[in-house]
């Protein structure tokens, strides 16, 4: 129960673990990009909103500069005058304050009564002063701290600066409309990053839930529920993947379920003839009547028995090497007429006294050598006759053939018997597979024939025969 536990505890941490890496490699770009735009947007308002205060100051003063210095400067008097008259008269004295100051600095007029007499100590002043026009400030007030921004503009007397005409005004309410904005674009950028946060959760806890449940079943599978299978309410990649687990789930469970058919069947066939061989050997030992007969029907039992162990042995032999790669084959010309007539001439007259009749049918042309092991070949000849004769033997009738078609040499072996269950076609050459069948046999011959086949680059199939039986048939290319 702890270990159960302590496994569901890891999963939950894998996918926590995956949700956030979801999380964070999905939205740092979308956030260092929302980052740059707003930091962009907040630069560029800040800009346009106090290059165009700028502008809109110098224009207003350089206009007004220019007036006093083309009709007012004629006389100190007649300047004062005029400062005092533009500063009564100044219209937007709400918004900006308007100052006249001297060649020492000083504020002489001004619409705002409080800073007259005052010298502001920002840089614009001596620049002006010393001829810039127009030169501009923007910060904080070193009298007031306020942030303000201001323009000055020099005013001339005979080509020389005899005064400055300064505007200034506060930026608290440019400042007010800049933060607006940048709450409004932050707004946004956060109203986007929860959006694609939100998006990604979903499609994220989409994925991570399926991987959840696929993960369950793969540890079931693994720890021995072989057939199980998941139901699949997906129609993406998802579910391709959920189908592809059960489709492994249930070709494990066929596999094992052969493999224990294969060991119990290898258990039987082995059993049965060391029994008989051991019985008959106990029962001639014991045997002093001397009876020719009874020896002879019990050696012939106990050869047969031996032969049937050793061809199962030699299937076990050959599966193993074609498992494991050492499978091989020894090429040279093979008169493959020839290997398959002795494959009947040896099994004729054992089907005989079973009561089963084997017929041999050859076309009238000669067939070409071709390449091949005849060893393996002949193998497979009498592999097919066997079963032939365990399968469909109570038809009691086996037909072969071999003739030419067309580039390759075919053989055919037919049996009359109940032939094969359609449903079992599909299988019936895969190892250790033996079906309904009762027939004695490992399950691995038919296996080993399709390999053996398949390396020489031809193929071997098995089906039903119009009007009953099982019929196999073997091409093999000829190769000019």
């Amino acid at each position: 129960m702890a270990e159960e536990e302590r496994g569901q505890g890891w999963k939950a941490l894998r996918l926590r673990g995956l949700r956030q890496r979801w999380i964070v490699n999905t939205t740092m770009p979308v956030l260092v990009l929302l980052v740059l735009i707003v930091v962009l947007f907040s630069a560029g308002v800040s800009s346009y909103y106090y290059d165009s205060m700028q502008k809109g100051l110098e224009s207003r003063a350089t206009t007004l500069a220019d007036s006093f210095n083309s009709y007012f400067m004629n006389s100190y008097s007649e300047y004062t005058q005029m400062a005092d008259q533009a500063v009564n008269s100044f219209e937007e004295k709400d918004r900006i304050e308007l100052q006249f100051l001297n060649s020492g600095g000083r504020i002489h007029a001004s619409t705002s009564r409080l800073t007259a007499g005052t010298s502001p100590e920002t840089d614009d002043v001596a620049r002006a002063m010393a001829g810039e026009d127009p030169a501009a400030f923007k910060g904080r007030d070193p009298e007031t701290g306020e942030n303000i921004m201001a323009v000055s503009v020099p005013l001339n007397f005979n080509g020389r600066v005899v005064g400055v005409m300064r505007m200034v005004t506060s930026l608290r309410a440019v400042n007010r409309q800049i933060m607006l904005a940048d709450m409004v674009i932050l707004v946004v950028a956060a109203l986007c990053m929860a959006l694609v946060i939100i998006s990604n959760l979903l499609f994220i806890n989409s994925v991570v839930e399926p991987v959840a449940v696929v993960t369950d079943a793969a540890k079931r599978i693994s720890a021995g529920s072989y057939g199980f299978r998941i139901e699949n309410h997906y129609t993406d990649e998802m579910g391709e993947l959920v189908d592809n687990i059960n489709d492994m789930s249930m070709k494990i469970s066929q596999n094992e379920k052969m493999k224990s058919e294969f060991i119990s069947s290898v258990s039987h066939e082995l059993r049965t003839p060391l029994t008989a061989i051991n019985g008959w050997g106990e029962t001639i030992l014991e045997d002093t009547s001397g009876d020719m007969v009874q020896l002879r029907r019990g050696i012939r039992i106990i050869l047969n028995e031996s032969r049937r162990l050793s061809t199962m042995v030699e299937e076990l032999l050959e599966f193993s090497k074609m498992e494991d790669g050492r499978f091989t084959l020894r090429i040279e010309q093979v008169d493959l007429q020839a290997e398959f007539e002795d494959a009947i001439f040896t099994y004729r007259e054992l089907f005989r006294q079973e009561g089963i009749e084997l017929e041999y049918h050859c076309g009238d042309e000669e067939l070409p050598l071709i390449p091949g092991d005849p060893e393996r070949l002949k193998q497979v000849f009498c592999n097919v006759l066997d079963n032939a004769a365990k399968h469909g033997g109570t038809g009691k009738r086996i037909s072969a053939s071999i003739c030419r078609e067309g580039n390759f040499v075919t053989v055919r072996v037919r049996d009359y018997g109940p032939g094969i269950p359609e449903a079992e076609l599909p299988f019936v050459k895969q190892k250790f597979y033996k079906g309904t069948s009762k027939a004695r046999g490992s399950g691995i011959g038919l296996a080993v024939c399709d390999e053996i086949v398949n390396l020489h680059s031809g193929s071997f199939t098995i089906g039903n025969a119009e009007g009953g039986g099982a019929v196999v048939t073997i091409r093999l290319p000829i190769l000019e």
